[in-house]
């Protein structure tokens, strides 16, 4: 085979369509334009909806509301205390393990069952978590929040 022997397939490519060349041809008088109004003269700005506001302005700019006052905290739950080595548990030692973020305040949740003593140190708790350690003979310790950083409102022993 040699590059003058190379042609498309069959069916594979076809002329383009000339409009606008007087009545006898295919597309002659309106050019496939349809009569009259505005899309049959000139051109149109792309997005533009006849006057009606335009999806793009429609739409909102900005994602959403973000409260400045949000406390984020990075929780563990009582399962994973269950299997933590050892009878002390503050953020410091579940950092250590790998239990929770390095940074940011933490927050004990009540996912799971606990079978032993643990005295649990942590910025927050909810009422179950809570519940859930003094009932099996632990307790719980509030720890403030650190200097720079809003205190938590959510907590289950502050707000009480």
């Amino acid at each position: 085979m040699k590059l003058h022997d190379l042609h498309p397939a069959p069916g594979s490519t076809k002329r383009r369509k000339r409009v606008g060349r007087g009545t006898a041809g295919r597309g002659g008088k309106t050019a496939g334009r349809g009569t009259k109004g505005q899309g049959a003269r000139g051109t149109l700005k792309p997005g533009f909806e006849g006057g009606q506001l335009p999806l793009t302005q429609r739409v909102p700019k900005l994602g959403g509301f973000k409260n400045p006052f949000r406390v984020e905290y990075t929780v563990v739950n009582l399962d994973a205390l269950e299997e933590f080595d050892g009878d002390d548990v503050n953020p410091e030692s579940l950092r250590s393990k790998g239990l929770v973020h390095k940074h940011g305040l933490v927050k004990v949740l009540g996912r799971g069952q606990l079978t032993r003593a643990l005295r649990v140190q942590a910025h927050a708790f909810s009422r179950s978590a809570e519940a859930a350690i003094t009932a099996a003979g632990g307790s719980v310790e509030v720890i403030p929040s650190p200097p720079g950083r809003p205190a938590a409102k959510g907590n289950a022993l502050t707000n009480r």
